[in-house]
């Protein structure tokens, strides 16, 4: 009989490895984030996932935030002329969040959704997408790990 091991308790064990603390001292919070697992140390939170699950929650990061990306970057991601920068960035500031849809729809059009998501990542890390603390991604082990608050 072969036994699986709980990927929660892996990443536990993982993360407790990497700061230096006992396992059972990281609650598991109940909340996720963009789908990665999240422990909390006092008052210290932090996401951590596999490799494919940081791509899946950065790609989610991206698809909600799209609205909030540079102008020129979307421009180019979906070749577009860089004379309507103004215009993007109009229209971002007044609408904020709400401009998410109508910018996520452009560039599925224009560029494709993996491709721009691939590039934002290259050009800024999964860490700027998934550490709202510092924007760093650290290693545990086969886990990767962001300090969210």
């Amino acid at each position: 009989m072969t036994t699986t091991i709980d990927t929660t308790e892996a990443k536990q064990k993982a993360l407790a490895a990497v700061l230096e603390c006992e396992p059972e001292e990281l609650t598991l919070a109940r909340f996720d984030h963009y789908g990665l697992a999240v422990f909390e140390l006092g008052n210290q939170e932090y996401a951590i996932g596999t490799d494919e699950e940081a791509d899946e929650a950065a790609d989610e990061n991206i698809r909600q935030s799209v609205w909030a990306f540079n102008p020129s970057f979307i421009l180019g991601e979906c070749g577009l002329p860089f004379e309507l920068e103004d215009a993007f960035r109009a229209y971002q500031e007044k609408e904020c969040e709400g401009a998410n849809d109508a910018l996520l729809a452009l560039v599925e059009k224009c560029a494709g959704f993996d491709k721009f998501a691939l590039h934002a990542v290259q050009a800024d890390g999964r860490g700027h997408f998934l550490s709202s603390y510092d924007g760093q991604e650290r290693e545990a082990g086969e886990m990767f790990w962001y300090r969210i608050n």
